[in-house]
């Protein structure tokens, strides 16, 4: 085979795929978002308030949940899921190492120890199976992790913490649109918390929102959000007059905006529109690698899920490639395409490994996708063009160094 200044990576000299950078997980902005958020910044009101009010009972109403809590992080939403769960030291909280560290962290936050069960191979998601034996006395609740978008096994999940009486609290950063046998994630356990991060497929920018069917605790969640006052600030600097306040717990400040929800508003307004375009992106992502044995790509949605879509991960065969993983991320940084790694098992961050005394082997599933997996672009932003850049950005690193 001729090697032609277009046909060599960029990062051995040769022609970048693209002349500008493609950005891993860029927001698609519309103009009713701008719109909004002039409109927050003229109203006066920039804290929380009515705007905020209202994209917690249209985002409840969405998943099917009773009470939306917005909050300023789906970090700061499982710390107080946890405390409104009554975790505190010395519980447990089962969970998986395939995620961000937050997940873990908010349960060392709280006191508690967060215990290790490995992932599904196919899902990427927590498995079931392995759940109850990791189950002991001292456990409190169980948080899985929705990889990627990927509903987890909720059925089974919630039968091993009925029979146990343990709290379900969902980690549902990546799965906003997911649903699990026509249940929307959001609506079947205790608590399920969504991140909307600048790069998640709802952004605020930075916040989150909790989601639970529990009156009381919704009341709690509202309190602890805001520094534990028994009333928040529009209640308290609104037209209706100052009504004084007291704190009836220490709480945290913990709050949504009016500006950022301006964003959430119309973003989840064009939710499942964003969501057509994703799919539409990951069809054509599996069409394009399907012939490289270089790339294993996502395993396709089950009959029972509804995938949100969030990430499309590709998982590198080492053993057909002549570089490592960090060879190609840089690879492709040279054709001018981000990527991402989700994850690095949480067991393997230095914390954790000597806190805990955690060493590699221990979750050989976990271990194995977080060493192979790169993400790749995958946002209602991107054009038809930008994916087909991505797609031969891949094609290209993959047969030059093909083993």
């Amino acid at each position: 085979m001729t090697v032609t200044r277009e046909s060599l990576p960029a990062v051995e000299g040769g022609q970048p795929v693209r002349s500008q950078f493609l950005v891993f997980g860029a927001p698609l902005i519309g103009e009713e978002e701008i719109q909004e958020v002039v409109d927050t910044l003229r109203s006066g009101w920039i804290g929380f308030g009515p705007k905020s009010l209202r994209f917690e009972e249209e985002f409840a109403q969405y998943v099917r949940a009773k009470h939306g809590i917005s909050v300023g992080s789906c970090t700061a939403g499982l710390h107080l899921a946890l405390i409104a769960s009554g975790v505190g030291p010395g519980d447990e909280v089962i969970t998986t190492p395939l995620t961000f560290a937050a997940t873990a962290n908010v349960v060392e936050h709280v006191g508690a120890r967060p215990v290790f069960v490995d992932v599904d191979r196919e899902t990427q998601n927590i498995d079931p199976a392995r759940i109850e034996a990791a189950i002991t006395p001292r456990t409190r609740a169980i948080m899985p992790v929705h990889m990627a978008g990927r509903p987890c096994d909720m059925d089974a999940i919630s039968d091993i913490a009925d029979r146990h009486g343990l709290t379900v609290i969902e980690d549902a950063a990546h799965a906003v649109e997911a649903a699990w046998r026509g249940k929307k994630i959001g609506s079947i356990s205790q608590f399920t918390v969504f991140s909307f991060y600048a790069t998640k497929n709802l952004t605020t920018a930075e916040g989150g929102m909790i989601t639970t069917n529990d009156d009381a605790a919704a009341e709690r969640l509202r309190i602890l959000r805001l520094h534990g006052i028994s009333k928040d600030a529009w209640k308290r600097y609104s037209a209706s007059g100052f009504t004084p306040y007291e704190a009836v717990e220490p709480g945290y400040k913990y709050n949504l905006t009016d500006l950022q929800s301006s964003l959430g508003l119309h973003q989840l307004r064009r939710i499942e529109a964003n969501l057509t375009i994703r799919r539409r992106h990951w069809k054509a992502y599996d069409v394009g690698f399907a012939d490289l044995p270089a790339v294993e790509t996502p395993a396709p949605p089950r009959p029972e899920e509804r995938h949100a879509g969030h990430l499309y991960t590709i998982l590198l065969r080492p053993e057909r490639l002549t570089i490592d993983r960090s060879q190609f991320i840089e690879a492709l940084r040279a054709e001018n395409i981000g990527s991402g790694i989700h994850f690095t098992p949480v067991h393997l961050h230095a914390y954790y490994r000597k806190r805990y005394g955690y060493r590699p082997g221990d979750f050989p599933n976990a271990e194995e996708i977080g060493s192979r997996t790169v993400s790749l672009p995958l946002s209602a932003k991107l054009t038809d063009q930008d994916v087909q850049d991505v797609i031969a950005a891949v094609r290209k690193v993959v047969t030059h160094y093909a083993r």
